[in-house]
């Protein structure tokens, strides 16, 4: 995909939340620090985003979701 989450290394704690809830192995820890180490493998679920208790994650883009239903 080439985009990663956003990771703020001045807030992240380095707890591992977000690498233990990453399916897809993109994440690690490194010194410390959360960071983007498969960035082709992420499928931008945004666990990491959610489970992070520090708020050092943001994925930025969003998602839209049609009902599939047109207009009459």
């Amino acid at each position: 995909m080439g985009d990663m989450p956003i990771i703020d290394r001045e807030k992240c704690q380095g707890c591992g939340l977000c690498v233990s809830v990453c399916a897809c192995g993109a994440l690690g820890i490194v010194e410390n620090t959360v960071k983007a180490v498969e960035v082709d493998e992420c499928r931008w679920c945004t666990l990491c985003e959610l489970v992070c208790p520090y708020g050092a994650i943001t994925c930025p883009f969003e998602i839209i979701i049609e009902n599939g239903q047109g207009s009459a």
